[in-house]
């Protein structure tokens, strides 16, 4: 029995240049948490080799400390073994990176450079397809079709990039055929790029991020753990999760008299998970202004609980009748302005466009004049 962890795209040093500035190092710093996470679900569940199938760096010029640090918490592990592969953001092309990495790498660390047969067991055979360039034009993993392993030996593939134009940059012409561990006989294809989980057929998988970095996938981060009994057996896989944060979408759909506040906090994680919870409520529907209003002033209230917490209101209609302008005022400038930006919001001469803006400048109209009521 041959037991490995298959994992991709820890994307070490990525910056998060869209996330509020005393949240980015807490991310950056899970992304590097998450190489010690995967040793220890390795040694959980008696796993000799962690296969990285790509992206382990973020960019193709990390700087020399995450380079140095990465693969010194790596060499913690041993005799646990990593297997990395340059992907498409670490690519060979990044020729200072990999030279770099030869020079300190750990004796249990290998580096997986180039498109020939590695033996890393006494009947195992690992055909890896490193990323030549950001963009490599072409399937890297053809050449493992006609490649020699030792007789009786498991066939193990490794590689990274889009299969069927499924790729997690969603313009890859570097398409892997979606058949190729059948054709290269492999007993299991580990592929790295796309940060969801997505198994492509029994013998290949993308394992997915071990720490998610956006919203985009909605799952958690997770790596595979795979037995393979010998050759031509169907590999067993385990997923196990590996994240320190969590990501989540919720969707938050409103009628038009619904307690917004009261169906917003039904959505909320327990309160010990909230500090670790990256939160984004999607509001559809309608409301009445005040409700819009609540559901907004519920959120600013939450957000301070969590890692990030975010309302995108964009589906949400509000709705806003004469008596409502009331509670802004019943007359004078404020209430005239309110009036005018009301009929605009409902004018059908009006495009699409203008409505929206007259009805979201209604609610900020009215949620100002309301903090200054309080």
């Amino acid at each position: 029995m041959f037991r490995f962890i298959h994992s991709s795209d820890l994307h070490i040093g990525k910056r998060f240049g869209n996330m509020p500035e005393d949240l980015r190092g807490r991310l950056r710093e899970a992304r590097h948490g998450a190489i010690s996470r995967l040793a220890e679900q390795a040694r959980v569940h008696g796993a000799s080799t962690i296969f990285l199938a790509g992206d382990t760096f973020d960019t193709e010029t990390p700087t020399p400390a995450m380079l140095r640090q990465a693969l010194a918490e790596m060499s913690q592990s041993a005799p646990l073994r990593w297997i990395l592969l340059p992907g498409n953001h670490d690519s060979l092309l990044a020729d200072q990176l990999w030279s770099a990495a030869g020079s300190v790498v750990p004796d249990n660390v290998i580096l997986a450079t180039r498109p020939e047969t590695l033996t890393i067991g006494a009947d195992v055979a690992l055909l890896p397809a490193p990323c030549t360039t950001r963009r490599p034009g072409r399937d890297l993993t053809e050449w493992m079709d006609s490649a020699a392993t030792p007789q009786g030996a498991i066939r193990l593939g490794l590689a990274h990039g889009a299969i069927q134009n499924f790729s997690e940059d969603s313009a890859a012409s570097d398409v892997i055929a979606p058949d190729r561990a059948t054709k290269a006989g492999l007993d299991y294809l580990a592929l790295g790029d796309w940060h969801g989980p997505v198994t492509i057929n029994e013998r290949s998988r993308y394992s997915g991020a071990p720490e998610p970095d956006r919203f985009k996938h909605d799952t958690p981060g997770q790596a595979l753990v795979v037995s393979i009994a010998g050759p031509g057996a169907m590999p067993e896989i385990v997923a196990v999760e590996t994240a320190s944060f969590s990501w989540k979408t919720a969707p938050l759909h409103l009628l038009s008299g619904d307690d917004s506040s009261a169906a917003f906090e039904a959505l909320l994680p327990p309160a010990d998970l909230r500090r670790q919870t990256l939160l984004r409520i999607v509001a559809s529907g309608r409301a009445r202004i005040t409700r819009r209003t609540a559901l907004e002033a519920a959120v600013a209230a939450a957000a301070p609980d969590y890692a990030y917490l975010e309302l995108q209101g964009d589906g949400l209609a509000t709705d806003c009748e004469s008596g409502d302008l009331d509670l802004i005022d019943r007359s004078g400038a404020l209430r005239e302005a309110a009036q005018a930006l009301l009929d605009e919001s409902t004018d059908e001469r009006r495009s699409t466009v203008e409505r929206d803006i007259s009805r979201e400048a209604l609610v900020r109209l009215f949620s100002y004049c309301e903090a200054m009521g309080s």
